[in-house]
């Protein structure tokens, strides 16, 4: 086998080939990286002047008066909850079907192109029909309404993670605990389950992580509270939309409550990727 020299005309063009690629894939790094310091700086030096503890206990106030966002941050507390409570049992059970029973046939396919889909379908979309199915015929809006909405966001992204996880435990663990005569639902809650629960739980964390700061769907189906609110059949405050609602309003008070609650979420968003990538590594 020839050995490549510093000579060979083939070599020099490889080297020059693949220093020019390392530049401009450096540069991209670079270029994104930019805009992601500038956006995080920016909100973080807009939004320290707000977070004090008056942003968590005091409700939204009227134009020229302090107040917080305890209202609100009880609402999306409460919705996107209750909607990684409705959203995770469908969409580990869908991944679980995926994984160990749809080998075989049209269905698993067939389901996994439609949550391909539903997976990236506009956040709006999902408020629409929500809106449609279930606001319009109650004829109010209400955080049951937001929290389903957040739930159709939620099953996907589950149903994807928990799909791909299961795929990675190895088929040796399986057949080892057929042969011992484990039934098939006892063997993938002991063993499938167990050897993917931290790909599943990350797969939970990102999900939840997704919906915190959804404002599309909120606005056609939670719409807003400006009280405290802990009834989720009536409208309810959240913190997405009063963050659009004080954001778009002639006040510098409500500016400054916007930027606070903007710097809540990303930070919120920031530490639960950070503990999804802890966990799935500690694995």
């Amino acid at each position: 086998m020839a050995i490549a020299s510093t000579g060979n005309p083939t070599y020099r063009r490889r080297r020059r080939t693949n220093a020019a690629m390392m530049a401009l894939s450096t540069l991209a790094l670079a270029f994104g990286l930019f805009w992601l310091v500038w956006i995080l700086g920016v909100l973080l030096y807009e939004g320290a002047g707000a977070l004090r503890p008056s942003l968590f206990l005091q409700m939204t106030p009227p134009p020229g008066s302090d107040g917080g966002l305890a209202n609100a941050l009880s609402g999306s507390l409460l919705m996107a909850g209750a909607g990684t409570l409705i959203g995770t049992p469908v969409g580990i059970l869908a991944g679980t079907y995926l994984a160990e029973y749809g080998r075989r046939g049209w269905l698993a396919p067939a389901t996994r192109f439609v949550n391909d889909v539903l997976l990236s379908a506009p956040s709006i979309v999902i408020g629409l029909f929500v809106y449609s199915v279930y606001v319009a015929r109650a004829k109010h809006f209400s955080g049951w309404a937001g929290a389903f909405a957040l739930a159709i966001i939620v099953i996907p992204v589950v149903v994807r993670t928990t799909d791909d996880m299961l795929k990675l435990v190895p088929n040796s663990l399986r057949e080892a605990a057929m042969a011992l005569g484990c039934p098939s639902w006892k063997m993938v809650v002991m063993v499938s389950y167990r050897a993917a629960r931290a790909g599943i739980l990350t797969g939970i964390l990102l999900a939840v992580a997704r919906i915190a700061g959804e404002t599309a769907p909120l606005l056609f189906t939670a719409l807003n509270n400006q009280f405290w609110s802990a009834d989720l059949n009536r409208p309810m405050a959240n913190l997405p939309v009063v963050i659009f609602q004080f954001a778009m309003s002639p006040y510098d008070d409500w500016h400054r409550l916007a930027w606070g609650g903007a710097a809540v979420i990303t930070l919120f968003v920031l530490g639960l990727n950070i503990a999804a990538r802890i966990v799935f590594r500690r694995k």
